[in-house]
């Protein structure tokens, strides 16, 4: 697996692996078409930095917004090979913070940020976001 900068030629994967993992999780409303993931994924591509994982085709991606991850997502056939993790200790190795918001259905994403590193800094009911999900603030700081 090797980790490079996200093309415009990623979109269509990369919105595959969002788009599903929506659908795929019978908690999270889906609120967006496939043509919007699309769209969505495009604006990330062009105004972010975001790392794909790719073994011939992309297995997953980690959007970057400063300090701020606002997408870290793993297509499911890919998921438990570490690919999560690489893509994180990427942005770690360019940033001593990182923030990040997690549904807090999401128990697995929440377990896994946590074993990285990741503490809880704000709880919210969801009344804020799209979804009405609440959600964690979760914040990583590198060691002193």
């Amino acid at each position: 697996m090797r980790l490079r900068p996200a093309t415009s030629e990623d979109a269509p994967a990369l919105a595959r692996i969002l788009g599903d993992w929506v659908r795929e999780t019978g908690w999270m409303p889906v609120l967006h078409t496939r043509e919007e993931d699309l769209g969505f994924v495009r604006l990330m591509i062009e105004g972010m930095e975001v790392t794909v994982a790719d073994e011939g085709s992309p297995l997953g991606f980690l959007a970057l917004d400063g300090d701020q991850v606002p997408a870290l997502q793993v297509a499911p056939e890919a998921r438990g090979r570490g690919i999560g993790r690489a893509l994180l200790d990427h942005a770690k190795s360019q940033n001593r913070h990182l923030a990040l918001w997690v549904f807090e259905a999401n128990a697995r994403a929440v377990a896994f940020y946590e074993r990285e590193g990741f503490e809880v800094a704000r709880r919210t009911d969801g009344l804020h976001n799209e979804e009405g999900l609440p959600d964690l603030r979760m914040i990583w700081n590198a060691a002193p």
